[in-house]
Order: C-alpha cells, then sequence, then structure tokens
C-alpha cells in the first residue's frame, strides 16, 4: 500500500511539473506570434466600421446632384459632368457626417432596435472616441470640395448641413416635421446641382415643376419609411424612434396616398407645361410617365408586404423590378432629351 502510494506520488508530481512547461512552451509563443498582427486587424476593422457609419448604401439619395447637368442638356460636356461629380462627393461626406452624428446622439436608443442595434455605434465596434475625432476631416474635406465649386453651392451645402443639425438636434422628434426636412434635404440636392454649374455655364437653370416632384417625391418616401418603421417596431415603436409615438397607420396611410398623388400629377404636368416643351422642343417626356407611376405604385406594394423597405435606398439596391425600373426611366430620359 505504501509503494502504491509512493509511486502515485511522483505521477501526480510529473504530471502537476509537465502543464506549466506546456503553458510556457509552443502554446505561449503561438499566442504572442498572434497577437503581433492583432494592431492591424483592429486598425482595419475601426476603418471600415467608420465606413459603414457613413452609410455608403446611402450615397445614391445624392445621385440627384446630377439632376442639373443632365436636365439642362450638359451631361455630354466632362467639365461640368465633372463638377457634378464634385458635388456628389461633397454631399456624401456631408451626408456621411450627419449619419455619424446622428448614430452618436442615438446610441441609447439604437441598442434598443432590433436591427439598429448591429450599428457599429451601438454595438462597440467604432469607440465613440474614434466618431467625434473623425468629424472634423470629413467635414474639412466638404467645406474644401463646396469653396471650390462656388459660393452658392457652399450656401446650399451650408443650409443642408444646419437643416440636418437641426433635425438632429431636437427636430427629428417634431410629429411631420421631421419628414418636410428630409423632403428639404432633397431639394436643397437639387438645387446645388444647379449651383455648381453656374459659375462656368451661368444660363443653366431647373424648372420649378421638378423641384416640386422633387419635394412631394421625397416627402412619399420619408412617410413610407416612417409606416414601415411603425409597422416594424410594434408596440416598441416609440423606444426605437420617440417621433413615432405620434403617428398612427391610419394617418400615414392616407398621407401617402396624398403624397403619390401629387408626386405622379407634378411630374406629369412637368412632362408637358409649355416652358418644358419649349425648353426641349418635344412632348416625349409624357412618355416617361409610365415609369415614374410604376415606381411609386411598386413601392406602396413594398412598403406594405416588405419588411426591408423601411430604407429606400436598399428598397433601389435589392429590389430588382425597382431597381429596372429606375434604370428604364434614365435610359429613357437620356434618349429623349440628347436623342432628339
Amino acid at each position: 500500500m505504501r509503494a502504491g502510494r509512493a509511486r502515485a506520488v511522483p505521477a501526480r508530481g510529473r504530471a502537476a511539473a509537465g502543464a506549466p512547461r506546456a503553458r510556457r512552451g509552443r502554446p505561449a509563443r503561438a499566442g504572442r506570434a498572434a497577437a503581433r498582427p492583432g494592431p492591424r486587424r483592429g486598425a482595419r476593422a475601426v476603418i471600415l466600421a467608420l465606413l459603414q457609419t457613413l452609410r455608403p448604401r446611402q450615397w445614391t439619395k445624392n445621385l440627384l446632384l446630377f439632376a442639373g447637368v443632365l436636365f439642362s442638356l450638359q451631361i455630354t460636356q466632362l467639365p461640368l459632368l465633372g463638377r457634378a461629380a464634385a458635388g456628389f462627393a461633397a454631399f456624401c461626406l456631408l451626408s456621411g457626417l450627419v449619419y455619424l452624428l446622428n448614430d452618436l446622439l442615438d446610441v441609447e436608443a439604437d441598442r434598443q432596435h432590433a436591427a439598429k442595434r448591429h450599428r457599429p455605434i451601438a454595438s462597440g465596434r467604432l469607440p465613440q472616441g474614434v466618431a467625434w475625432g473623425a468629424m472634423l476631416p470629413i467635414a474639412g474635406g466638404a467645406a474644401a470640395i463646396a469653396w471650390w465649386l462656388g459660393p452658392a453651392f457652399t450656401v446650399a451645402a451650408a443650409l443642408y448641413l444646419g437643416l440636418n443639425l437641426a433635425y438632429s438636434f431636437g427636430l427629428k422628434k417634431q410629429v411631420l416635421i421631421d419628414v418636410f426636412i428630409i423632403a428639404t434635404g432633397f431639394v436643397l440636392r437639387a438645387i446645388a446641382g444647379v449651383e455648381l454649374l453656374l459659375p462656368v455655364s451661368p444660363g443653366t437653370e431647373i424648372s420649378p415643376w421638378l423641384l416640386v416632384c422633387t419635394f412631394f417625391g421625397a416627402l412619399f418616401l420619408g412617410l413610407a419609411k416612417r409606416r414601415r418603421e411603425l409597422e416594424n417596431a410594434g408596440v416598441h415603436a416609440g423606444k426605437s424612434r420617440e417621433v413615432l409615438r405620434h403617428y398612427s397607420p391610419e394617418l400615414l396611410d392616407g398621407l401617402l396616398l396624398v403624397t403619390a398623388a401629387a408626386s405622379l400629377m407634378s411630374y406629369a404636368l412637368y412632362t408637358i407645361w409649355p416652358g418644358t416643351v419649349e425648353k426641349f422642343g418635344t412632348e416625349a417626356l409624357l412618355w416617361t410617365v409610365p415609369f415614374v407611376a410604376y415606381g411609386i405604385f411598386r413601392y406602396l406594394f413594398l412598403v406594405r408586404a416588405w419588411s426591408g423597405s423601411e430604407d429606400p435606398s436598399q428598397v433601389l439596391l435589392s429590389d430588382r423590378p425597382m431597381a429596372a425600373t429606375v434604370v428604364l426611366y434614365v435610359v429613357a430620359v437620356v434618349a429623349i432629351l440628347y436623342g432628339t
């Protein structure tokens, strides 16, 4: 019995002695080797998280900056097209700056939202200090581009930024005013798309009817976004977005019908307005009305049938019939305006 115990003790001793040596050996070296590239991977992850917070998918809204050069029949002039592209870049930076600020201000509410809690700031993948620090160079880049494009464009860009700052710091909680601010932001994009051309093409102008179409179309999209948000959030709507407490499905459905009709009618009137016919020398733009009508009806359908329709940009990029409609509309407009 004693011998058995004596043999058992060294066995336990060897096992105990061997374990630390194994931890100090290869596994430890492997851990140190794996740790060396960690900071580089961490920096890349933060940069990607910052880019995601700037919402590149939402930059499709800024394509409206090209409306001025398209409808002024100057899209074939490369210098003017280049200025429109610069304006597009400036508004992408500005809108990204606004998204960054909104995510910083709404971080606690986003953490209560089923989808928004995965955003980089809400999930912790993008440190809040890094997000605040990135705002200055982003604003500086937008300001530099705006200064190059001229004072009138700078004013339009500043109004856009000021309006969105007011939205972020309180107006987003005001029922109806929130969607009116969204619509006004689209109108300012359209105006900026004209103002950036004026320093080198003084005769450029945009039809007031087109601005009316832009306003009602953007108002329609904003109301559709609220309608889908309300349905997706259910009884927790007020926690995910405070203004949703004041909306009801019946109110939003009625407003959607009004804005859809106003968008379609204003565009149809624009295509046959005497000033439009005189400017383009044709009434053929009337043939693009079916594309606009289908796009509006399709979006109304998606608002009620698809939970992903909460984001207009995602609809444009994900719904094939909608994307095809937009492409066909642009092709038809270019063919009519530049082929006649």
